[in-house]
């Protein structure tokens, strides 16, 4: 017979069940649905977006003297942007360009914060695009959260399909029009619907359809809270004078629900804030944040949850700017130093790189001359006795005009040209111009001579191109 184990206190013993349910997770806990809001912020935003948008559709179109306006054509190392074309020598002005964008991001996010991100970033624009498809389609918040939880049927299915068509259009589109800029657009839509582009143009618009519905469809914050860099080095810019998006916790808090029959003047004797506690602002987020927790890198200074709660407090009849932009010492009762500087210091950086890019777009001269000297023969003696040089002229003709140009030779006394001095150079062209320099060998004092190739044209403007190339005639 076993022994029995005495079991002590056994009516304080509580046995936890676990609770039955049949309800599904909510789906929000793994997927941000975005609530639409109306407001002065939100209005701005997506005209700010959908003008932006509507430069990148439209640019590629533009014709600039019977061609492609913009046209970033890689196989020929040849941008062109209006009047201007530049070649691989002008990368220094590529690396001007990146170095003045970056400062500006450096200057505005010091000054205001990640407006970047939700004023102008491409990214915000086709997700608020791909939404506006979402709501239309599938209805709103709760119609999307509901039809998400549904099992699949008709209604689910149609409303999925055509989302998709709509999504798919647009990322398509993309595609054609982001490899306009690097071919030319009007014909790359032609051949792409008429099945008769190149391998690689057809591997890019897919490759860029495929990232647009992926990014803007699926991805959508996770780009701007986990792979977008600028949400991890933004805060290095801030400081207490940044104006951000910031709710106003002396004000908003003790949070919690109320009638509106209170009146505002009261809220404080019945311990309450003007925080109602409804969670409009946690939902009309993008990336899903309450910004009720204080500052967070995930923000990305839309302004949807000021419209928002400016909404609420209309509703409420309390005083707007619950949630507004500020900064960190308003908020603590200072003032916002606009002065700073650090915000001093960008801005004069920006200005001076700027300048520098200026003067060399005004300055640049729309002609490369290179000079290579014939590597068979140091040199030799013509009948006539002279000592001849040969060399090979490169000019490259920078402007988008056909220009004449003339050789001349300078350092060398009493020389002459052996072929012609003068070449026609197509606008965008390269010519190769074999050349012969000689001269008597009284006229040479050392067995190396400096000499300068002087290549000049003037325009049809009347202005005057000029380049002088160094190289050196040999005889020893």
């Amino acid at each position: 017979m076993s022994e029995r184990i005495p079991v002590k206190n056994v009516s304080k013993v509580e046995v936890h069940q676990p609770r039955r349910t049949t309800k599904k997770r909510h789906p929000s806990r793994s997927r941000i649905y975005v609530r639409a809001v109306k407001g002065p912020l939100e209005t701005f935003r997506r005209f700010f977006g959908l003008f932006f948008l509507a430069l990148f559709a439209i640019l590629p179109f533009i014709q600039y003297n019977g061609q492609q306006a913009i046209l970033l054509d890689i196989s020929e190392q040849r941008f062109t942007l209006f009047s201007l074309t530049l070649w691989p020598q002008d990368l220094t002005l590529l690396a001007y360009l990146f170095i003045i964008s970056a400062f500006a991001l450096f200057f505005v996010t010091t000054f205001a914060g990640r407006v970047w991100c939700g004023f102008m970033c491409p990214q915000t624009t086709w997700v608020y695009i791909y939404t506006w498809f979402e709501e239309k389609i599938e209805g709103n918040r709760n119609k999307r959260i509901k039809l998400d939880e549904r099992p699949m049927d008709w209604d689910k299915f149609w409303r999925k399909t055509l989302k998709q068509v709509c999504w798919w259009t647009v990322a398509i589109l993309t595609g054609l029009l982001f490899v306009g800029y690097f071919t030319p657009v009007r014909q790359l839509f032609i051949d792409f619907f008429t099945f008769q582009t190149s391998f690689w143009a057809t591997f890019s618009i897919l490759f860029f359809a495929v990232c647009t519905w992926g990014n803007a469809g699926y991805m959508r914050e996770i780009m701007c809270t986990h792979i977008c860099p600028y949400a991890r080095f933004q805060s290095a810019m801030f400081d207490r004078d940044t104006i951000t998006v910031a709710y106003d916790a002396r004000r908003g808090e003790a949070r919690g629900p109320r009638p509106r029959k209170i009146p505002h003047d009261a809220l404080s004797e019945k311990g309450l804030g003007d925080c109602i506690d409804c969670h409009l602002c946690v939902q009309v987020c993008p990336t899903g944040i309450d910004i009720r927790n204080g500052l967070q890198y995930e923000c990305i200074n839309c302004g949807a949850c000021v419209d928002a709660c400016n909404g609420v407090m209309d509703k409420m009849n309390y005083p707007k700017g619950l949630i507004r932009f500020t900064s960190e010492d308003a908020l603590a009762g200072g003032t916002t130093r606009v002065f700073r500087p650090k915000l001093i210091g960008y801005f004069v950086v920006l200005l001076i790189m700027l300048a520098v890019f200026a003067a060399n777009i005004i300055y640049r001269v729309p002609l490369e001359v290179d000079i290579i000297r014939d590597r068979n023969s140091l040199y030799r003696e013509t009948n006539e006795g002279l000592i001849e040089n040969v060399y090979t002229l490169k000019v490259l003709n920078k402007s988008q005009q056909s220009l004449t140009y003339t050789i001349d030779v300078q350092g060398l006394p009493s020389h002459e040209l052996i072929g012609s001095n003068t070449v026609t150079v197509g606008g965008g062209e390269v010519a190769t111009l074999p050349i012969s320099v000689a001269t008597d060998a009284y006229n040479l004092e050392d067995a190396v001579t400096e000499i300068q190739f002087k290549v000049s044209t003037t325009t049809s403007q009347g202005e005057m191109i000029q380049v002088t190339e160094p190289s050196k005639f040999l005889y020893q």
